[in-house]
């Protein structure tokens, strides 16, 4: 057995193709004391069963930026290190048997296009011409990326390995880590075990990349990372005559994919119901295994399969193969420090796309332990999404059961999880039920997106056109415009810091001044040292050492480690409070109204101007009226103690009816907030936009002395932006938006849109985007080019403003 060494500056756990590609990079960025441990084999977990697909196109341009890497980086593996990946650049097809379908990928190749992708949209005969031993009578249109390919799992693994070898990096073989140890909060070192060999490595960094083992193996250290192996199938055929190179062909609409290689056929399926596995734990000898045939299950895709490609009916069965690959809750996969143990990284998870995601995130997440904060924004597969919740076995079980089939069901806008479901509730959920709430889910919390009519189905009916809630979405807008509507928004992060030193460290933190009056609410960012946007949030100071933080409920893991590392030696206690409090937003110019009849309270302009908060009365019970909007109308959000949060409701919509009020989802309210360009975190502002590029200069004050971005913010003032955020108003009131629809200036694509939903008060597709701004060129002259936005193919005019289309001056929220 090789020599196992005693220190190390990180070592990584699991040889698979991820454990690979994380000390290929390493090494490649000049690290030195590499030590990756495998309890077996290289490649001997999943990586050596995976079909080798390698797609360049994901949902987002970071994804597809980290997927682009992956291709590249294979195709000169094998000339750095002399060992064949069997990798080729084959294209691949995607077709269509539904218009909704051909509406997604044909929003797919606009998105390609945007990315810089070739991508070329087909008709059926098109398909057939580059492949002809398909069944199209019934195909729709195609999408055909002709730099996508195919590679050898296993051989990738091996030359990444070898490549970290050359560098220096120790790769060994059968030893088996059986302890991570830590101290004070951070990663010391890690035990390990050969056959009757037993030892230690001192080190404070650590990579998870044990893939289905990683979950029970984090949990060892009270680290949450959700993910749960299910059974994937495919078959390989007999060899065919004559087989030449295929493009990788995917027939979502059936559920499978096809690869050629080597004269035989691979037939894969995502099944819409899959089988998980490994409930109690990975057996230990795990190895090179195969799981059992089951053919009843496979039998109903390859009935379909042999009706689309006839040729498979005339040739023989090589292999039933049937392996288990891990899956986690929402399709992405998972980078990044674990938020309660310093130096615990993780790169696992990877929901059957592996092969095409290690190499870009083996190069993302090297580069984020080298330069301690990500290379650009990979929120989408952040380790902090993952709710502590989410460790559970049975969740898992029941929810990776769907995601496994999500690969190739239709991805519908606004479509929900349909398992594991009401976990978190708020205290007004059977209230909202009662009266027709239709439910999504957000971090596990259940939250009204919007309400059914009295004899209409509570459910969604998903298309990429117009749902069954459109015109539901549209009164409760227009509610909210007009009338007064009520949401809930309990599922609203909510985090006290408090103690001698709070706003010292607040002010070092937020962009914005938080030395305020008690009772004044404050907007502001908290930056990185870029400039760009770490969290988005309220301030409302309480008392002179009280401070209450409101950050979006996907990210308050999130928000809360990035609170907890930067805090030094300041006296200063940060509490997540989330639970303790409902939230119920009361908004529309009928708010006031509607408050006078349930409160004693003076709500005037002069008791209670925007932008503070107080305790008021109603009913029988108190509240804290926060006078702030994300609607853009007059408005109060009322935090309510949990155990008083259903009598606050009942009063309130017993009092409601004297003045209209209406019941409203979060579908409405994203509506409101995009008419007023007001931006969602996520998706118009992340870690890499640059707060002033993101029009949000107002809510960051230089002169009120040091903070984290201050600097950046400066550069950025003497410099010029580079870009611009814009909002856009599609001219015709039928195509829909949603996000990364591709933006045209002057006829040629410069960006793609952040967010998109339907502004039913302007009457049209509302969407939100960076556009490039040259050196000196100024918001006037972005404003004299004319602009289109590319909707599935279709070229649709529209127009452009930098200020917000609705209400720009603000003067309803302050009425």
């Amino acid at each position: 057995m090789t020599e196992v060494p005693s220190k190390a500056r990180v070592v990584i756990i699991g040889g698979g193709i991820s454990g690979c590609s994380v000390a290929y990079h390493l090494a490649k960025l000049g690290w030195t004391d590499i030590v990756l441990l495998e309890r077996k084999q290289l490649t001997s977990g999943t990586t050596w069963h995976a079909a080798g697909l390698v797609g360049q196109l994901r949902a987002s341009q970071n994804m597809t930026r980290l997927a682009k890497y992956s291709t590249d980086l294979y195709g000169k593996l094998e000339e750095e290190t002399g060992l064949a990946t069997g990798f080729r650049q084959c294209g691949s097809i995607t077709v269509a048997l539904t218009e909704e379908r051909r509406e997604e990928i044909f929003r797919q190749a606009a998105l390609a296009r945007a990315f810089g992708i070739d991508v070329n949209e087909m008709s059926p005969a098109e398909v057939l011409e580059r492949y002809p031993h398909l069944e199209i009578s019934d195909v729709v249109a195609g999408v055909h990326l002709p730099n996508d390919g195919q590679a050898d799992p296993g051989n990738i693994a091996l030359a990444l390995a070898k490549g970290a070898r050359m560098l220096g990096a120790k790769i060994i073989e059968n030893v088996k880590v059986s302890k991570v140890v830590t101290k004070d909060g951070r990663v010391t070192g890690v035990e390990w075990e050969a056959g009757e060999d037993k030892g230690q490595i001192a080190t404070e960094n650590v990579v998870n990349c044990g893939g289905m083992w990683g979950r029970d193996f984090a949990a060892q250290n009270g680290v949450t990372l959700p993910l749960h192996a299910c059974e994937h199938f495919y078959i390989v055929t007999e060899n065919i005559p004559g087989l030449a190179q295929l493009p990788v062909l995917r027939v979502p609409d059936e559920c499978a994919y096809y690869k050629e290689d080597a004269g035989k056929l691979l037939l894969g399926a995502f099944e819409p119901k899959a089988k998980p596995w490994g409930m109690n734990g990975i057996p230990e000898d795990f190895c090179f295994d195969q799981l059992p045939e089951d053919f009843d299950h496979f039998e109903p895709i390859l009935e379909k399969a042999v009706s689309r490609m006839p040729l498979l009916g005339e040739v023989g069965i090589h292999t039933f193969f049937n392996g288990p690959e891990s899956f986690t809750p929402d399709d992405r996969y998972y980078l990044g420090e674990a938020p309660n143990l310093a130096g615990y990284w993780m790169a696992a998870g990877y929901n059957s796309i592996g092969i095409v995601s290690s190499g870009g995130a083996g190069m993302a997440l090297a580069q984020w332990m080298h330069d301690g904060e990500p290379p650009f924004d990979l929120w989408e597969v952040d380790i902090r999404r993952a709710q502590p919740f989410q460790m559970n076995r049975r969740y898992l079980k029941e929810r990776v059961s769907e995601t496994l089939g999500l690969l190739y069901a239709d991805h519908f806008p606004y479509r929900q999880m349909a398992t594991s479901r009401g976990i978190r509730r708020s205290p007004l959920h059977d209230h909202l039920k009662a009266r027709g709430a239709v439910f999504g889910e957000v971090a596990g919390w259940e939250r009204a997106n919007w309400f059914a009519n009295e004899g209409q189905t509570p459910e969604y009916e998903y298309s990429w056109k117009r749902q069954n809630w459109f015109d539901n979405q549209r009164a409760e807008h227009m509610a909210l415009r007009e009338g007064v509507g009520l949401l809930d928004m309990t599922s609203f992060g909510k985090i006290r810091v408090e103690g001698r030193d709070a706003l010292a460290f607040l002010q070092r933190l937020c962009a914005n001044d938080m030395d305020v009056a008690a009772g004044r609410i404050v907007y502001t960012q908290i930056l990185n040292g870029r400039g760009g946007v770490e969290c988005d949030l309220t301030v409302t100071r309480l008392s002179e050492t009280v401070f209450f933080l409101v950050v979006p409920g996907a990210t308050l893991q999130r928000d809360l480690v990035w609170l907890r590392r930067h805090l030094g030696d300041e006296w200063v206690t940060i509490t997540d409070i989330t639970a303790s409090e409902a939230v119920i937003p009361i908004m529309g110019p009928r708010a006031r109204d509607l408050l006078a009849l349930v409160s004693p309270n003076d709500l005037s302009n002069d008791a209670h101007p925007f932008g503070m908060a107080r305790e008021i009365e109603i009913g029988m019970g108190l509240a804290r009226a926060h006078r702030v909007t994300y609607v853009g109308e007059l408005g109060w959000e009322l935090y309510v103690s949990t155990d008083q949060a259903a009598h606050v409701f009942e009063v309130i919509a017993d009092a409601g009816t004297d003045v209209g009020l209406k019941l409203c989802g979060l579908h409405a309210m994203d509506s409101c907030r995009i008419e007023k360009g007001f931006r969602h975190f996520g998706h118009d502002i992340t870690d890499e936009d640059h707060v002033l590029e993101a029009g949000l200069g107002f809510a960051v004050k230089t002169d009120k002395g040091n903070f984290i971005g201050r600097d950046a913010v400066l550069s950025k003032r003497e410099a010029g932006l580079g870009r611009r955020m814009l909002q856009f108003k599609l001219t015709d009131p039928e195509p829909l938006l949603f996000h990364n629809e591709p933006i045209l200036r002057d006829g040629k694509i410069v960006s793609f849109l952040t967010s998109g939903n339907y502004g039913h008060a302007l009457g049209g597709a509302i969407g939100l985007g960076y556009v490039p701004c040259a050196p000196g060129e100024t918001g006037a002259d972005m404003l004299a080019s004319s602009y289109s936005i590319d909707v599935a193919g279709r070229t649709v005019a529209a127009e452009v403003s930098l200020a917000p289309m609705y209400d720009p001056k603000s003067t309803r929220v302050r009425a």
